[in-house]
């Protein structure tokens, strides 16, 4: 009788392509969460699972093992603590991708792991790792921290092949109980790194903190395992001097193994021209576009080289990636003519390679950013940087602190706060506290098709798009 696997939380981007690969892989699956509308809503219902709705110890009625998260309570949820009550299996989310990742949850051989970490970018790099694997014919098993991703369809698949592609989040396991960072319970024969800078500052208290804890997910991988990194990021730089397994390294500086040695955007396209270890890789082109992208695919094109895929191979499976849900997504055009576009960027850096981008593919047109801050505490330590993080934006609108379910709202900080020290540097600032204020203005100023909307923050913020009337190209 196969086994019965319960997901706490089971809405949430970590959790929903987790419970898809654990039915794809043969489990029964249930799973429960608040009655809220979340972006992985239409993939579960896709995979044919219904979320039960709250929390009730009911729910474990035929739990073999239960996963959860450190949201909605983590440890202390009822259901939880009921179930170790009852004696059952209790893991995180994050422990549950490592046994995944290793077979252990099927008993089955191990798999070879590729995991995808980094301040910034590890979604994407991911998606795309996985969508070159896939094309190049390995049937990969991927998890990836998001809802859809169009090259790939759901962001969870047990796949036939031996490869696990996994994003590894330095998030903590359990915020309160367990602050051991989630991907830590990878073991991993490849880890990339994009790049790694301060951020959960409810963990860690300094970027220090940060590179010490990638260093030991970098030692999880076995002595024979390869380290892909960029080598332009300053704090990679640092956490390279200290690693003494297998390095490669990929970035824009000439004294990286993989260097991107040109870029030309053309529209919606990216060509770059890649020379690795001495070689030249030739053209490359993605659709998808700015620097970052650029770096995103170099660390996939090194991963599949190692992995002895063929370059051509590589080349053409690039080409059907075409980006992943809420990043830098393409979602329609208003019926006055302006294009939008919606974003997960929720970081001072995040926000400033994705408006670049904007500016990049429209050099002529007036970009309106319409912002919601994530977590008081994030805003709050990166105060400053989110000051100067608009500077690409014509217009740039504040919405209210979307707060984590693991925090308190701080009366110290606010998006009015941010408005009011942005002013003086921005020609063009606004505070927006609500949703429907944000769509009242939209509607009102009927922007056409010399503007570009991006709708961007890790919250909720992307419910002012069903809102909006907007033509599906």
């Amino acid at each position: 009788m196969k086994k019965h696997i319960h997901f706490i939380g089971i809405k949430g981007v970590g959790m929903t392509p987790l419970a898809i690969i654990a039915k794809e892989a043969g489990f029964s699956v249930s799973g429960c969460d608040i009655d809220q509308e979340f972006i992985t809503d239409e993939a579960l219902k896709k995979s044919n699972i219904t979320p039960l709705i709250g929390f009730s110890t009911e729910h474990l009625r035929n739990a073999d093992i239960v996963v959860t998260t450190g949201a909605h309570g983590g440890f202390d949820n009822p259901e939880v603590q009921k179930a170790r009550d009852l004696g059952l299996r209790v893991m995180t989310q994050g422990e549950a991708v490592g046994l995944f990742m290793d077979g252990s949850m099927l008993n089955k051989k191990r798999y070879i792991g590729i995991s995808i970490a980094g301040t910034h970018g590890k979604t994407t790099t991911t998606a795309m790792i996985a969508t070159v694997l896939k094309y190049c014919g390995t049937d990969p098993s991927f998890i990836v921290g998001t809802s859809h991703i169009p090259s790939l369809g759901n962001a969870g698949h047990f796949g036939m092949g031996k490869y696990f592609v996994a994003e590894a989040d330095e998030y903590a396991t359990e915020p309160v109980y367990d602050k051991k960072p989630k991907f830590l319970w990878q073991h991993p024969k490849i880890v990339v790194i994009t790049n790694i800078e301060l951020d959960h500052p409810d963990i860690y208290e300094s970027v220090d903190d940060m590179r010490q804890a990638f260093l030991q997910f970098v030692e999880n991988m076995p002595t024979d395992g390869v380290l892909v990194a960029c080598g332009d990021d300053p704090q990679v730089q640092i956490l390279l001097k200290n690693i003494q397994k297998r390095k490669i390294t990929y970035g824009f500086s000439p004294k990286n193994d993989c260097i991107i040695t040109r870029i030309r955007i053309s529209g919606t396209q990216m060509f770059f021209w890649v020379e690795a270890f001495g070689t030249n890789m030739g053209e490359f082109v993605l659709k998808v576009t700015g620097e970052h992208n650029a770096l995103n695919a170099a660390a996939s094109v090194m991963v599949a080289l190692e992995l002895g895929l063929p370059i051509e191979k590589i080349k053409k499976s690039l080409l059907q990636f075409i980006g992943t849900k809420r990043r830098l997504e393409y979602v329609g055009m208003l019926s006055t003519g302006a294009v939008v576009y919606d974003d997960y960027a929720h970081h001072p850096t995040e926000i400033k390679k994705t408006l670049l981008a904007l500016r990049q593919m429209y050099p002529k047109k007036h970009i309106v950013c319409i912002f919601q801050p994530h977590t008081y505490s994030r805003t709050k330590k990166l105060f400053r940087e989110f000051v100067s993080a608009f500077d690409m934006a014509d217009t740039a609108i504040m919405n209210d602190i979307f707060p984590s379910l693991r925090e308190q709202p701080d009366p110290a900080i606010s998006s009015h706060s941010l408005v009011q020290a942005m002013s003086p540097l921005h020609k063009d600032v606004l505070y927006l506290p609500k949703l429907y204020d944000v769509v009242e203005y939209i509607e009102q100023k009927r922007f056409r098709d010399n503007t570009i909307i991006v709708i961007m923050g890790a919250g909720d913020v992307y419910k002012v798009i069903k809102e909006l009337d907007l033509a599906h190209e």
